[in-house]
């Protein structure tokens, strides 16, 4: 049912603006979920192949990226549509409103987004309470956390000490942002040096945690695909020696050579979508080869099709997420890759 309506709803979609399109959205997922309607034609579950990563069984392979559901607040029904894992952010400890509007833009020739909304979210509390209020979801559930536009790097620890402290009793795995680009700063995270004190720093509290609640919840770092090869190998060796226990690969792209001749490319931001996989896929590869696949990586840039995602399994991913094609695609995507992998 979704599969024939949602080209139509796409068309009508795509005459609003691309954040009014995002919430209008969302809302009327979670109408149809609340009225029963998601439950009748795309059970839960209905596309599950289970696979054990980090301690967790995910029901099949396909994750909705961080970006999407910030709030938390449609999990149920985007469980319906066939996602094994969300994740939901990113979440700062403190509400914030994001970037000056407009900072959504679509490129429809590229199926390519870039956007600018600077961790717009409710903060980490109405994000717990609302993952706290799901109901239906059996599937897993990440918390994607950063740190606060006005905290200095130097306290940025502190921020994500107080969204892991939160997070962890509802959390299935928490995934520290360290690459969005849209934070004045933020990817200056990710040098070796900081990134491996501030994972030293979240580890010792990750265990402190684990005694206290008596459950493990996964660590992962995110980060950008805008990294050279020697500061991949210096994070992999970080990674490995402070016990990292997940990755995902990657966040969105300041390069804008592929979509050079589009009116929109000047816009700041980061770009998702298609144009993104060659480069996403590369540094996932390299971080596979360097971490000597002893840390699991989620494939996550550009995927658009079966064949994408396999080529991410290739490269050494074991999860895979999406979001830009699924605004492009809708739900068929989602139980295309679940079914394919």
């Amino acid at each position: 049912m979704f599969d024939s309506l949602y080209p139509l709803a796409r068309s009508g979609l795509f005459c609003l603006d691309a954040e009014v399109a995002h919430h209008a959205s969302l809302a009327a997922l979670r109408l149809a979920e609340k009225s029963g309607l998601l439950g009748l034609v795309s059970p839960e579950g209905e596309f599950n192949s289970p696979v054990e990563v980090m301690g967790l069984k995910f029901p099949n392979r396909v994750g909705l990226a961080a970006g999407l559901d910030k709030e938390g607040n449609a999990i149920d029904a985007l469980g319906h549509l066939g996602f094994g894992c969300i994740e939901i952010g990113t979440i700062t400890p403190r509400p914030q409103a994001g970037n000056p509007k407009p900072r959504l833009f679509r490129l429809l020739h590229h199926e390519a987004i870039i956007n600018r909304m600077g961790f717009n979210n409710p903060g980490i509390d109405a994000g717990v309470e609302n993952v706290r209020s799901s109901k239906s979801f059996t599937g897993i559930v990440g918390f994607n956390i950063g740190k606060n536009k006005d905290t200095p790097n130097e306290h940025a620890a502190d921020d994500y000490l107080a969204c892991l402290r939160k997070a962890y009793p509802v959390a299935d795995y928490v995934a520290v942002n360290l690459s969005s680009p849209n934070t004045p700063g933020l990817r200056d995270l990710q040098g070796a040096e900081t990134s491996a004190r501030l994972l030293d720093i979240l580890k010792k509290e990750q265990e402190k945690l684990a005694a206290e609640h008596g459950r493990d919840v996964p660590l992962l770092f995110k980060v950008a695909p805008d990294l050279d090869e020697s500061h991949i190998r210096d994070l992999s060796r970080v990674f490995l020696d402070g016990g990292l226990d997940g990755l995902i690969a990657t966040n969105t792209t300041l390069d804008r050579d592929s979509v050079s001749g589009h009116p929109r490319a000047a816009e700041a931001g980061g770009l998702s979508g298609r144009p993104v996989f060659d480069k996403s896929t590369a540094t996932l590869r390299q971080f596979a080869s360097d971490l000597g696949h002893r840390i699991p990586i989620i494939g996550v840039g550009g995927i658009s099709s079966i064949e994408d995602a396999r080529q991410k399994i290739l490269a050494g991913a074991v999860l895979v997420q999406i979001y830009t094609s699924f605004i492009y695609q809708g739900p068929k995507l989602v139980r295309e890759l679940a079914k394919g992998l």
